[in-house]
């Protein structure tokens, strides 16, 4: 099977993603968190940086995306542009900065964008938060929306199972995709929701509809990096193929070292001074 890899350009923007999907070239996106990570992930020619709330995560240990603060969410991709020369990077607003009020997510979005140096914000959510995602936008920062599994409302949830199975979530979630498209967000995350109605929306919509757990019949897909690397273990969703076992790797390497240094094999007269 051919892949089409838009390698020619030079920098990807959001205009670059819809002609993506008009031409119907998949949309590759990845997360990342810190500088060495990104870098290589980038020079890779991945077309989306997601610098999610999911730090929470794997880099603070925390059970749910919930606790990272707007400062955190800042150093985090401040970390990441400085790495970036090709890929968009996006910037997950953090649970309670933008849901407030509309003034308080500009607030968010304006902070994220000067002080990180980000190309775009991602907020979690349909209608009910319409008025923030227009404030946002109306000040010129691009919004990606996310609707389904939305990580932020998961003790709203209260679990982390497929999301809009019944027809009436489904209906919401159509017309909350619509919404976001009209009133100007320029792509949109769909999580863990069933294919068919991934399909239908990605249909429906203009702009790119990137999946995670949506199934194959959307405009791109993203995955957080240490799940498909192999380097977080515990977290083995259905929807996660992993392309490494970094895990593996990374603690027969540290086990060498340790081995080497207990033995006095390293350093040798070569590594010495």
């Amino acid at each position: 099977m051919s892949v089409h890899r838009s390698s020619d350009i030079k920098k990807i923007t959001t205009h670059i993603l819809q002609e993506m999907k008009n031409t119907g070239e998949k949309i590759a996106m990845l997360t990342a968190y810190d500088y060495s990570m990104a870098k290589i992930i980038d020079q890779s020619g991945i077309d989306i940086i997601l610098v999610g709330d999911s730090a929470s995560n794997v880099m603070a240990g925390h059970e749910t995306t919930l606790p990272i603060t707007l400062d955190q969410m800042i150093y985090h991709a401040g970390s990441v542009i400085r790495a970036v020369d090709r890929a968009l990077v996006v910037v997950d607003i953090p649970f309670g900065s933008y849901q407030g009020s509309s003034s308080e997510a500009l607030r968010s979005s304006v902070r994220i964008m000067k002080e990180s140096g980000a190309h775009a914000v991602k907020m979690e959510g349909g209608s009910e938060i319409q008025e923030s995602i227009e404030r946002v936008l109306s000040a010129g920062v691009p919004v990606m929306g996310h609707l389904g599994l939305t990580p932020q409302s998961i003790y709203k949830f209260g679990t982390y199972t497929v999301r809009a199975k019944e027809d009436e979530e489904a209906q919401k979630l159509i017309e909350d995709a619509e919404l976001l498209e009209r009133i100007g967000c320029f792509a949109l995350v769909l999580e863990k929701i069933p294919s068919k109605l991934a399909k239908e929306v990605a249909q429906r919509v203009s702009i790119p509809v990137i999946g995670i757990g949506a199934g194959p019949d959307v405009d791109g897909q993203v995955l957080v990096v240490h799940d498909m690397l192999g380097i977080t273990q515990e977290f083995k969703p259905r929807f996660l193929r992993q392309y490494a076992d970094l895990n593996d790797i990374m603690s027969k390497a540290f086990n060498n070292y340790i081995d080497d240094v207990k033995s006095g094999g390293f350093p040798t007269d070569k590594e010495s001074y």
